[in-house]
Parts: structure tokens; sequence; C-alpha cells
């Protein structure tokens, strides 16, 4: 039987085998979704990406007969566990062939690489913060993949449960009707709140326009965010990185943003699906992949919800409705047929019954894991 060995990434060729080892794993599925691979190496860049400023990190490949046939992350997030006063570990960015050896090698690996570092505990899937990929996908299979939530083979959270691992918290996905007429409490709750005119819906027609709000809503995101588990409040240096980055994929059409005479109180960004164009450009942007991304995107009929809150004091005023119609206007002008709520924290009861109010349906749930390292 040939031995499995466990090494830590050292160089940038074994850094290239780290980020391109799914699609080996993946290799011959017609239908999974690769990663971008211009924010892949963005994303393992402890030079680029700010993320490594207050988290530990290293990256780990099992190898067997010399080729790699699997990966992980292990993470520790200083500023989070500071934040929660926690002695947390974290795994991510998991992924091997169905082979309980390879699994059991990676997963023992990151454990003892966290202890080692006096952590009592560990979950994931799990990377710096909600913003990217977490949880291993539990249910709905039989859908197709979505370029915001992981893209792991059922057989991987299996194997993390036989290793000891248990629940820690599922976030669901839904997908929504993108209804023809609004439903009747919509309209009565626009009705209602229509009459204060306190608050105004602002809408957007080009990048330019969105630009001056962006790091206000980032802002505002870290306000309202603070709650959600894993969620890490971005500093200044990450605001700007944030948005310089994401700016260009923006459809102006779908950002609505609240105001309360000239306070920023609410935001909604959503963007039409992009995950039948990555397919299309396997990952790569360059040098026609953008081209056929962008033109998914534009022909789509799905809407993505990406990001949105309304500030804690202003919560209860209907301006969630208020946003909510003005996207479902602009949904309905740009022909889209559903949209996908992204990830939401399964105890989320306010935005599921939101969900729910409009004939949501469930389609797949994510579990981030947890298991205590203590001696």
């Amino acid at each position: 039987m040939s031995e499995i060995i466990v090494k830590e990434v050292q160089s940038r060729r074994e850094l290239r085998e780290f980020i391109h080892l799914p699609a080996k794993v993946h290799k011959g599925e017609p239908v999974w979704l690769p990663p971008l691979y211009s924010d892949e190496w963005h994303l393992f860049d402890k030079k680029k990406n700010r993320s490594y400023s207050y988290a530990d990190t290293a990256f780990f490949i099992a190898w067997k007969d010399k080729k790699p046939v699997g990966r992980i992350m292990t993470l520790i997030n200083n500023r989070y566990n500071e934040i929660k006063k926690e002695k947390h570990g974290r795994f991510s960015f998991m992924e091997c062939y169905n082979d309980r050896e390879i699994f059991h090698a990676l997963i023992s690996k990151a454990e003892e690489w966290v202890r080692d570092r006096g952590m009592v505990k560990i979950v994931g899937p799990m990377g710096f913060s909600d913003k990217d990929p977490q949880g291993f996908q539990i249910e709905g299979f039989e859908y197709p993949y979505l370029f915001t939530a992981p893209t792991n083979s059922p057989y991987m959270p299996a194997m993390l449960a036989e290793e000891g691992y248990t629940k820690e918290i599922d976030l669901v996905n839904y997908n929504l009707p993108i209804p023809e007429s609004y439903p009747p409490v919509y309209l009565k709750a626009l009705e209602r709140y229509s009459r204060n005119g306190e608050i105004s819906i602002i809408e957007f027609k080009s990048k330019k326009e969105i630009k001056p709000v962006i790091i206000p809503v980032l802002e505002l995101m870290n306000q309202t965010f603070r709650d959600i588990y894993g969620y890490v409040p971005l500093n200044d240096p990450e605001k700007e990185e944030f948005a310089g980055r994401y700016l260009p994929i923006l459809d102006p059409e779908f950002v609505k943003i609240a105001k309360s005479k000239n306070e920023l109180v609410g935001f909604v960004v959503a963007l039409p699906d992009m995950t039948p164009g990555i397919i299309a450009a396997r990952g790569k942007l360059f040098p026609l992949g953008i081209l056929r991304i962008l033109k998914e995107m534009k022909k789509s009929t799905k809407l993505m919800l990406m990001l949105g809150g309304v500030k804690e004091e202003y919560r209860g005023k209907g301006i969630d409705v208020m946003m909510a119609i003005k996207l479902i206007e602009s949904a309905i002008k740009h022909n889209k047929k559903t949209i996908d709520s992204h990830l939401i924290m399964e105890q989320n009861v306010r935005m599921r019954a939101e969900c729910e109010r409009m004939n949501g349906k469930i389609v797949k749930r994510f579990r981030i894991f947890q298991k205590s390292i203590a001696d």
C-alpha cells in the first residue's frame, strides 16, 4: 500500500498544485463549477490578501505515489478569536479523492496544526470570514452548483462525520420565484410605509454613480453583519480592496440603497447568475473567459442576492420591503424568473420568513462542523 504524505506548501509551484487540485478531483464532471482562478491566486497570496495580517495560516497537500491527491488550508483568525473570546482554529478549502485514508491524513494534519498553536476547538470548512466559501453542502446535490457556495462532493461531509465532527451551524439556500405581481402583504406594507417621507430608496444607472457609495455601504455592512456567525469586520484598507475588486462586476440595476435624510440606513446588492459563464470559461477570465461570463450573465434568468442589510435602529420600518419591491421591479424589467438567496443562517428567522413569504423553497443546505481538540 502506498504511503500518504502530507506536506506544507512552500513554493509557488506547490501553490499552483494546491489551487488546481480540485479540477483534477472533479475531472470528467461536466457540471462541476471551477473557481475563478484569478480570485484564487489573490486569495492565497499572503502579500496581496490583507486577511493574512490578522490570521495564521498554512496550506497542505497530500501526496500519494508522487501525485497530489488532496489539500487543506488551516487557519487561526486571531481578530475573530479576540472579538469572540475564543480559541478556535479552522480548516478550509478542503478537497480530496473519495478515499478515507487521504481524508483522514489531511484532517489529522489540520487538527495537529491548530492544537499545536493552543486552540481547543476546530471548526470548518471556514475561511477568513463568511465572505469565503463556508461549510460542506449536505443536501440539494440534484440542483446546479452556485458560484456563491461550496462545490463539494457528497462523500466529503460523510467522511468528516466519521472523523468525529458534529454540527456547529447550518446554512440554507432558498430559490424564490419572482412574482408577476407583488404579494398582497408587500403591497399593504408599501402603502403603509410610503406615507413616511423620511425614507427614500436610491437607484442607480451606472457604475460611476455607485462608486461613491461603496465604502459607506461596506461601513454599514460592518454594523449590520456584526452578529453573523464567522463575520469579521473590514478595516479601511480592506474596504478599499473589496470595493476595487467587486465594482467591475456590479450591475447598477440590481443595487438599491435606503436613506433617511442624508444617512445610509439600508442596502441590497444582487447580480445576475454567472455560474454557467464560469463553467464555460473553465474558471479563466482571459483571454476570452470574461466575455463568456458577461454573456451568460446577460441572458441569465436567475438573480443572485449577494448582500443586504438594514441599520439596527431602522429595522421594522419597512425598509427591507421597500428595497425588495424595487429589486423585484428591476428583476421583472430584465426578465429574471428566480432569485437565489445566497446562504442564510438556519437561525436567521427574520430573513427566512421573508423568503418563505415570497414562496421561497430551500434547495440546498450547508453545514459548518466542529470538533473539540482540547488535550
